[in-house]
């Protein structure tokens, strides 16, 4: 008993479109392109590293060299599709359904292929007919499982017809699925955000400039003496001050595109709160890690890249065939650019990533909710930053360096308070702080405008034995030098002070007299 041919394009066809529904239902694959015959069909699943391209093909092969041809075809295309998705390598699983084998030797053409030059693009061949139809999926199951059974390919022309309307309306759905996930909320705070940033900036180029400590302190940035003495604000404040135009630059770029993907995907509410409390944790972990005068909108914008991994965590193969690997890249390019220059708060930025996945595992996606995994984010990111705080204000003043304490004093010597200045001087040194040139020349400063020139003389001493090339201290011994009639020690420490600053008019000046 024969079957005719139009029997035999039957049940290519019910191969054809279960084979589909397999990968785009029950592997979750993605139609990246249909003919419009509907015979090729090319599907991407990025989460899957042994098959991340499947091409089907439903052809009727007459001779092997046809197949070969076709290897061949496939070989070429996907290494140019590798190059566009700026992948360092691709397996590509290529499946050929026909009614027949090719009539001569073809097996040859069915072992895994390497693209020229580098080999960096594989290609796996199966060959589905129906005679062979469970050898190749005992072929299939090696790479994808588990494989539908064979009796699933047996059926008349309404099955084809039913598996291909369940792929084909399975896609429209997602399609539509995915443009709802991306296009939830308009950008705004965005914007806003974008926008204070950029006054702020312009008011503090007005006050004395962006690089200004004196201007970054009455601004808000983040300095650890003033938070421990009551200035709470100061975690949230520094997010929107940035140091120097560049650094504005860079992270209004870094807003703009982060910000906007963010707010589109979980609305505006979910941004606000992620944004702000990214910024809060980055302060927090810089607080615990790091003395130095901090600002930037560095950690928020860094919890926006948290937001974007828990969306990777929470719906992987989504994550991988959009934004997946850009957002993974550009992570690890900023945490390393942070980690290898100096000069940048990278405890901010982790903390502003912990702080943003934390965040977006609270209020998770709109209209979804996951009640149980909400409250475990809760609890986990109380109990943190309540740990973070309660270590971070018992250290006290023994925490900080002499950088950050130095910078405390100079404003309120700037202001006129000598008194309390010196007292944090000294409760700074007693608390068993490592003290710097710069915090015994401010205590000598401080001496010497009260007459107490022998302590102001000591402290000075012990500042050039810190930093030789002290010419301020110089000076300044010069000048007691001067006030207890002791000339030649005086020419000694303006002679000193000359030779690291020797274009200083007030040196040559005092110099001239003391000849």
């Amino acid at each position: 008993m024969y079957e005719s041919s139009d029997e035999m394009n039957i049940q290519t066809d019910v191969i054809f479109w279960r084979l589909a529904f397999f990968f785009v239902i029950e592997q979750e694959y993605t139609i990246a392109r249909l003919s419009q015959d509907k015979r090729e069909i090319w599907l991407e699943n990025r989460s899957n590293k042994e098959a991340m391209l499947i091409r089907l093909k439903n052809q009727d092969l007459g001779w092997a060299a046809d197949l070969g041809r076709d290897v061949k075809r496939i070989v070429w295309n996907g290494e140019q599709i590798r190059k566009k998705m700026g992948m360092r390598k691709l397996s590509l699983l290529n499946i050929v359904v026909s009614q027949h084998p090719p009539v001569n030797e073809y097996e040859s053409y069915l072992k895994p292929v390497l693209s020229p030059q580098g080999g960096k693009t594989k290609v796996d061949t199966l060959l589905f007919t129906e005679k062979d139809l469970n050898q190749s999926l005992r072929q299939l199951g090696l790479v994808l499982s588990p494989v539908p059974e064979r009796r699933d390919f047996d059926g008349a022309e309404d099955e084809a017809a039913a598996y291909e309307r369940s792929v084909l309306s399975h896609e429209v759905k997602r399609k539509e699925e995915e443009e709802r996930f991306f296009h939830y909320g308009k950008p705004f705070f965005t914007y806003l955000f974008t926008a204070i940033n950029i006054i702020l900036f312009i008011l503090m180029t007005l006050a004395g400039g962006s690089t200004n400590t004196t201007v970054l302190l009455e601004f808000g940035a983040k300095f650890n003496p003033l938070i421990l003495e009551g200035e709470w604000w100061r975690f949230i404040t520094p997010i929107f001050l940035h140091i120097g135009l560049l650094h504005l630059i860079m992270n209004s770029l870094a807003l703009y595109y982060l910000g906007i993907a963010v707010e589109q995907i979980y609305g505006r509410l979910r941004f606000i709160w992620i944004y702000l409390f990214s910024g809060f944790t980055g302060s927090l972990l810089s607080f615990l890690l790091t003395p130095n005068l901090a600002a930037g909108a560095s950690g928020a914008i860094f919890g926006l890249f948290g937001a974007l991994l828990y969306f990777g965590v929470t719906k992987p193969k989504l994550f991988f065939r959009t934004m997946g690997m850009n957002v993974l890249f550009v992570i690890g390019i900023n945490l390393v650019f942070g980690f290898t220059v100096p000069g940048i708060d990278n405890a901010g930025h982790i903390g502003g990533l912990i702080g943003g996945f934390l965040a977006t595992g609270i209020v998770h996606f709109p209209k979804k909710r996951r009640v149980l995994q909400q409250l475990a984010f809760i609890i986990a990111t109380v109990a943190s930053v309540a740990i973070g705080l309660v270590l971070g204000f018992q250290s006290g003043y023994a925490a900080l360096d002499a950088d950050s304490v130095n910078l405390r004093v100079q404003e309120e010597i700037n202001v006129g308070n000598d008194a309390e200045a010196e007292q944090m001087l000294k409760a700074f040194l007693e608390d068993g702080g490592e003290p710097s040139a710069e915090t015994y020349f401010y205590l000598a400063f401080i001496e010497m405008g009260d007459g107490r020139l022998v302590e102001a003389e000591q402290h000075l001493k012990q500042a050039t034995r810190e930093r030789a090339n002290f010419h301020e201290a110089y000076f300044n011994m010069a000048l007691i030098y001067v006030e207890n009639g002791q000339l030649e020690k005086a020419k000694q420490s303006i002679e000193e002070a000359l030779t690291y600053a020797p274009d200083a008019a007030n040196y040559q000046e005092l110099a001239k007299k003391l000849e």
